[in-house]
């Protein structure tokens, strides 16, 4: 289309997909958004950094050719639209982007431009990715156990925005309506009269869209296991829902590459006790089993009975070798993932509990500054890049903020891109300059001996490092107990006492 406020380049072409792949060119045109606030200064350093990757990975033979376009508070001076329909075309048109921070207009209209931006190009899948950077504080003991990619469902759930405010004419139509119709159900409120309500959909096209994603990033990227992450013993038809349907998908699409965690156990007791009854080896899987109505045990032989039908394909151990689907409730997952970290890798989640989760993990690895995001539709292939911190406007124009969430959302965006060459030069400059204590004020006044660098000097740090090797000590794990063999138990001895 032809754009009047925003000017594309010359030089340059645009990204396409064909047959589900990128095709990128050498000299792609790429539309960004700097951000506001503190999105100024961190764009300016971030810039730098992908063009020097770029340079020093390829010489010259690739290159980006950068295209503004405009959101936000920019945006509304220049051209009073928080979101001008050019932006989202321009996305819809180059298909991959990225953007710093923007600000949400307080008031009516757009309740975020980063969910609009999500709704318009139906980017259903946000990943987020977490690892630690080797000497970056932590209030964790072992943040380098931590080494997460979460797929967080990015347009359903609570985030679909239907809300009813208390004491408004809709919300009273709205519970009239539900009391006529669901009595029963309108009866559970507390207090009804002064309620406000919220919907939370969530459907099979959505879950499986995004399990799909998470699925098959997994796969190619050689991860261990998917994590399905919910409230199900709640929300039942909706989060137990999410799992069931994610579950479901993962045995019908790709039945030869996974294995669930329940199968892994039936068809380990059976490689044990190759003798082993369907029957006690439901017993095994299932303590309850002897609790349990007819019915119910019924179904949980037939669950045996179904695993072990995989044996040519996963029995003789060959399940170890496969991606492992797993789920767990929300709130249990917020604690494990601190005390025992490497036992999640892939995570698939819905909206709400990945907002929640993906931040809480940011924590243990440095905070949110230096948290990489991306909104990517993994069908049309149209992907965002983002910072996944606010704008801080009492840092704008200061040059002090730290430009890692940007910089490392670039690094997501040259993989998804295939530059691979080039996104390894960036986490290694940010590898080097953070072993250096080369950083911005925030990790600085946690760090012994560090050196405090502006926002645009931490870029320059980057690039300098991209081509030198930090000497970097490895993190010591804690010594393993050994563990003693079970042997049989034994009767106690009695010892031997003379007679009086």
């Amino acid at each position: 289309m032809s754009y009047q406020n925003v000017k594309v380049p010359v030089a340059g072409a645009k990204i396409s997909i064909q047959n589900g792949k990128l095709k990128v060119p050498d000299h792609p045109i790429i539309p960004f958004v700097e951000g506001d606030g503190t999105g100024r200064d961190i764009w300016r350093a971030s810039v730098r950094v992908f063009d020097a990757a770029v340079q020093k990975a390829y010489g010259g033979k690739r290159k980006i050719h950068w295209m503004e376009v405009y959101a936000g508070e920019k945006s509304f001076k220049m051209f009073q639209s928080w979101l001008p329909d050019e932006t989202t075309e321009a996305f819809k048109e180059f298909l991959v982007g990225i953007k710093g921070p923007l600000t949400t207009p307080i008031g009516g209209g757009i309740r975020s431009l980063n969910v609009q931006l999500r709704k318009v190009l139906d980017l259903y899948v946000c990943q987020r990715p977490v690892r630690y950077y080797n000497g970056v504080p932590s209030p964790v003991k072992h943040p380098e156990y931590v080494d997460m990619v979460i797929f967080r469902e990015n347009t359903e759930d609570i985030y679909t925005g239907v809300e009813f405010q208390q004491g408004t004419e809709e919300n009273r139509k709205f519970k009239q309506v539900f009391q006529d119709t669901f009595p029963k159900e309108y009866a559970k409120f507390r207090f009804p009269e002064t309620a406000g309500v919220g919907l939370k959909p969530v459907s099979i096209e959505g879950t499986e869209r995004l399990v799909r994603a998470a699925i098959s990033w997994a796969l190619q990227n050689k991860r261990k296991s998917v994590n399905f992450v919910h409230k199900g013993n709640i929300m039942k038809f909706t989060e137990g829902a999410f799992k069931d349907w994610g579950y479901a998908l993962g045995k019908r699409e790709f039945r030869n590459e996974v294995v669930t965690e329940r199968e892994s156990w039936i068809l380990g007791n059976k490689e044990t006790k190759p003798n082993l009854s369907v029957e006690d080896n439901a017993r095994m899987i299932d303590p309850g089993f002897e609790m349990m109505s007819p019915a119910q045990q019924g179904e949980i032989k037939a669950e045996v009975e179904a695993a072990l039908k995989l044996w040519p394909t996963h029995g003789d151990d060959k399940w170890k070798s496969k991606l492992l689907l797993k789920d767990s409730i929300a709130d249990v997952t917020l604690q494990f993932v601190l005390i025992r970290p490497r036992d999640y890798d892939v995570i698939a989640t819905m909206n709400l509990n990945g907002d929640y989760l993906s931040d809480a993990l940011a924590a243990q690895v440095g905070g949110i500054g230096i948290a990489p995001g991306a909104n990517i539709n993994y069908v049309t292939g149209h992907a965002i890049f983002e910072a996944t911190h606010g704008t801080a406007p009492k840092y704008a124009d200061l040059d002090k903020v730290n430009p890692g969430s940007v910089i490392l959302s670039g690094e997501m965006m040259l993989r998804y891109m295939g530059w691979t060459e080039a996104a390894d030069l960036i986490v290694k400059g940010t590898e080097g300059a953070v072993a250096a204590k080369t950083v911005t004020y925030d990790f600085a006044r946690l760090m012994d001996g560090a050196k405090e660098v502006k926002c645009s000097e931490f870029g320059d740090a980057i690039i300098k490092w991209m081509e030198k090797t930090p000497k970097i000590a490895a993190a010591k794990a804690p010594a393993k107990k050994a563990v003693k063999k079970k042997t049989a138990a034994k009767k106690p001895v009695k010892k031997k006492t003379k007679k009086k």
